[in-house]
């Protein structure tokens, strides 16, 4: 290993870490956001009792070592979300999606939903919490909402259901804390009938196949393939439309769009914008 001051005398080699990260999942960083690498790695130096990222540069590239590959990538993977995130997509869902997938059901009398870059769990828990609140009438369907991330200890977040005081007070309305969470210590953990409806698993959307055969309802797909290159983007949604219910809706994020139109019909309603299949 190199001493410290020779670390530091070094030029930091971030296209190494840029094109490790892509090889793995598919995120193009720009150079200008360089300087992510510091903070989002800290820990990860910490835990293997490095203080330079040139050092975890140079052990990366003196012996392959597929874990801790795997760990910079996870590391460097955008998991920002919050419970009812731009809650547009949601009110839509309520007043006119659900309703009318809910009657194109009604003999089958089961829902799947799909939350693909899943992160932590609140956007699937939110989906939960909309069903149980609002529709009532499902109960005794076949429910399955299925969320998938990278990264897997945001995925064991995500199944544990267990949340900071500060992630509750991004998007959750009062009454949804107080009825579908018990307060544990200084964290609040998801109710066991909410935790029951969903199911989370590690899975990278950059590499076919996609982790199920079965056919959605609904797709979130939101603020995740602003990372992907255009050839990957256009992949994924090829495979997503093979999953998507012919009267499915896909939601993307809000500056998003599909690669290929001629496979999605985009329906502007409710302030926001949703996609189904041609």
């Amino acid at each position: 290993m190199a001493t410290v001051a020779a670390v530091q005398n070094k030029t930091t080699d971030y296209s190494y870490l840029r094109k490790l990260v892509f090889s793995l999942s598919q995120n193009v960083l720009d150079p200008s956001r360089d300087y992510l690498f510091e903070t989002r790695l800290s820990r990860l130096l910490r835990n293997q009792g490095l203080t330079h990222i040139e050092e975890l540069i140079q052990l990366l590239q003196i012996r392959k070592n597929p874990v801790l590959e795997k760990a910079v990538a996870e590391a460097m993977t955008i998991n920002e979300t919050s419970f009812f995130r731009d809650g547009r997509p949601f009110e839509l869902m309520r007043t006119e999606l659900l309703p009318r997938l809910i009657e194109a059901r009604k003999n089958q009398r089961s829902l799947r939903f799909w939350s693909a870059a899943s992160s932590s769990g609140q956007e699937a828990y939110s989906i939960a919490m909309l069903l149980r609140e609002n529709f009532p009438l499902l109960n005794g369907w076949r429910i399955k909402i299925e969320g998938t991330d990278l990264c897997s200890e945001v995925v064991q977040r995500a199944q544990t259901g267990t949340y900071h005081r500060i992630e509750m007070n991004r998007g959750l309305p009062a009454r949804h804390i107080v009825r579908y969470f018990d307060h544990v210590g200084e964290d609040w953990m998801v109710k066991k009938e909410i935790r029951e409806m969903c199911n989370f698993r590690i899975a990278n959307l950059c590499i076919p196949p996609l982790p199920f055969n079965e056919q959605f309802d609904f797709i979130f797909l939101r603020n995740v393939m602003i990372y992907f290159s255009m050839e990957t983007r256009k992949t994924l949604l090829q495979g997503i439309h093979k999953l998507l219910a012919p009267d499915g809706v896909l939601f993307l994020g809000a500056s998003e769009q599909p690669v290929d139109p001629s496979l999605w019909k985009a329906v502007l309603a409710g302030g926001t914008s949703h996609f189904t299949p041609k």
